[in-house]
């Protein structure tokens, strides 16, 4: 198997990450009876492949040689262990955004459109049922931060207040999009009551804002290799909301790609 193009790390990368799950596992686990369908390596190749190429797991059964429900019960038991044990050397989020300019913005995660949940998770603006995560990136394009999801209909800028970003940020120079009205953050200006143009002095604030916002376009294009984030969560809903912290303080970078 090509490790790089189809789980998004290399060789060395999956070693020294299937030895922390090691630890991990062997400090807690004591199982008995049957040996696993999987050793601990293929199983987090597994888990990689799921989250980088978010295939159905049937066709990720036949990959591997398992059944659909082994599949299912592996991917629930290692995905939130690479999570924790990608963030034992990330530095406290207040301490990594210290003295920082921040770039935030929305990013929606599509998911299916369950008819328990299409109302409140139904985004309007793209058209699609999913849960909303608010990004944030440093100027060069470095993801620092993704919170936990909330409503799919959810406003940016009432997002922004959701997620206690109003509170973390507080102490930063922050810079979004029109979607953050109300908020303390830098943001293009809009057309002026009357006028059917930006004013030239408008022009001009405008383009110098979006030469800085597209670091936050780019890092969350990167977030979003994972195609799990990008072509339909297929996971259990409960699971991404309980796996993730309650306040951004707490949020993390949990994508494989940034180990």
């Amino acid at each position: 198997m090509r490790y790089q193009s189809t789980t998004g790390l290399d060789y060395d990368r999956i070693q020294e990450l299937v030895a922390r799950i090691h630890q991990v596992l062997a400090s807690s686990d004591r199982r008995s009876g049957r040996p696993p369908a999987l050793g601990l390596y293929r199983s987090v190749l597994l888990t990689l492949v799921l989250l980088r190429q978010n295939l159905a797991q049937t066709v990720a059964a036949d990959w591997f040689g398992v059944s659909q429900p082994t599949v299912s019960r592996i991917f629930r038991r290692l995905a939130p262990l690479i999570g924790q044990v990608l963030c034992l050397h990330t530095p406290p989020l207040p301490e990594a955004l210290a003295g920082r300019v921040v770039l935030v913005d929305g990013a929606l995660i599509p998911t299916d459109d369950h008819a328990s949940h299409r109302k409140p998770n139904y985004n309007s603006k793209h058209r699609q049922a999913g849960m909303t995560v608010q990004v944030l990136a440093a100027l060069d394009g470095t993801l620092l931060a993704v919170t936990h999801p909330v409503e799919g209909r959810t406003h940016d800028s009432n997002a922004y207040t959701l997620t206690g970003l109003d509170l973390l940020l507080s102490a930063n120079q922050v810079v979004a999009d029109l979607g953050y009205q109300g908020t303390p953050t830098t943001r293009p200006r809009r057309k002026r009551p009357g006028h059917k143009q930006h004013t030239p002095a408008d022009k001009t604030w405008n383009t110098s804002v979006s030469r800085i916002r597209w670091a936050v376009e780019h890092a969350i294009a990167h977030l979003k290799n994972w195609k799990i984030l990008a072509t339909g969560y297929r996971a259990r809903l409960t699971n991404s909301r309980t796996s993730s912290a309650s306040s951004p303080a707490s949020s993390t970078t949990a994508s494989a790609g940034d180990f």
